[in-house]
């Protein structure tokens, strides 16, 4: 049935893929990290401006706190993200010559890096087999019956046994659009959705109404 889940979505969003602009692996890590809480539409209005002035792990850590905190303060959280970003950059240059680590445990040591982040990069900038959960993810998940994990981490356990690793970009991409542009976390467009027949809770809900 996953396989069928995934077929059908494929057919649903022939384009799904990420949203987010960028120009190589650095750039997509700072959007990844504004994302949190944001819209991509959002993040790619802030780092269009910000990348114009600085582009670079260096160049971030040379601009000033204050500086990158009025490019990114739209994002919402800014102090917090510039905080971070600033660090990271700092961790880049200093650890990593500039260039993004290629490893969930060099990533994740990155400040303002979770795990989230961390199997974005893993999967769009290099190519690994990774699932990253965010909130659609995390929620359309739940809603389909694939996994009742109570944590992101959980959720990404259970996705990654559900399919088979060649898919996970696929899987990470089509459950984001999926939550994004019918399977709202208000108001699900249940009735209009291509996959419904397969989801676990409506067809819980028609069940259930059929018995009464």
């Amino acid at each position: 049935m996953n396989e069928q889940l995934l077929e059908q979505l494929k057919q649903t969003y022939p384009d799904a893929t990420c949203e987010l602009r960028y120009a190589d692996e650095f750039q997509l890590l700072i959007a990844v990290i504004l994302s949190a809480q944001c819209t991509d539409k959002r993040v790619n209005v802030v780092t269009e401006r910000l990348f114009k002035a600085a582009s670079t792990p260096q160049e971030i850590c040379d601009m000033e706190l204050p500086v990158l905190e009025e490019y990114i303060r739209s994002c919402g959280l800014y102090k917090n993200k510039a905080a971070n970003i600033k660090a990271c950059c700092r961790d880049l240059v200093e650890k990593h010559n500039g260039q993004v680590p290629r490893t969930m445990d060099e990533l994740t040591a990155l400040p303002g890096v979770g795990r989230k982040t961390a199997n974005v990069m893993l999967s769009v900038a290099f190519g690994q087999p990774a699932i990253a959960v965010d909130t659609h993810v995390f929620r359309v998940s739940h809603r389909l019956g694939l996994s009742d994990g109570n944590t992101p981490d959980a959720v990404e356990k259970d996705l990654c046994a559900a399919f088979e690793p060649k898919d996970y970009r696929d899987v990470h991409f089509l459950i984001i659009k999926h939550g994004r542009d019918c399977c709202h976390a208000r108001n699900p467009e249940c009735e209009n959705c291509s996959v419904n027949g397969l989801c676990a809770t409506y067809v819980t809900e028609q069940s259930r109404k059929s018995c009464l």
